[in-house]
């Protein structure tokens, strides 16, 4: 990907946290840098108007505010190609209603778990 098409989305992707209603702006800056901190090679972007991630291409994670279809709490999702697998079932979106230390930990875990 270019650097200049690169520096768009991420600035895109900035630009919808930005004009998130609090407290997801919040919780919102806090995933990105989740997310950027433990996962440096994902490239930011939007996709269907939210914050989102790829790997070679393809959408690797994703949140949604608690606007985006009037829910009660934000969400925190990965895609298939998010190494996610255990066993025959396993959660590929979660619910954000706050971050604390160590909840903004357990992403982490997931975030690197998920990308190897």
């Amino acid at each position: 990907m270019s650097e200049n098409k690169s520096a768009n989305d991420k600035t895109a992707l900035l630009a919808v946290i930005d004009v998130m209603q609090e407290p997801d702006k919040t919780i919102s800056k806090r995933l990105h840098a989740i997310i950027s901190e433990n996962a440096p090679d994902l490239e930011p972007r939007t996709w269907y108007g939210m914050p989102a991630y790829s790997k070679d291409g393809k959408v690797f994670c994703f949140f949604r505010s608690t606007q985006k279809f009037n829910e009660r709490y934000m969400t925190l999702g990965f895609n298939d190609i998010a190494n996610l697998d255990e066993g025959n079932i396993w959660p590929i979106t979660f619910a954000v209603k706050d971050l604390n230390e160590a909840d903004e930990a357990k992403i982490a875990e997931i975030i690197k778990k998920s990308i190897t």
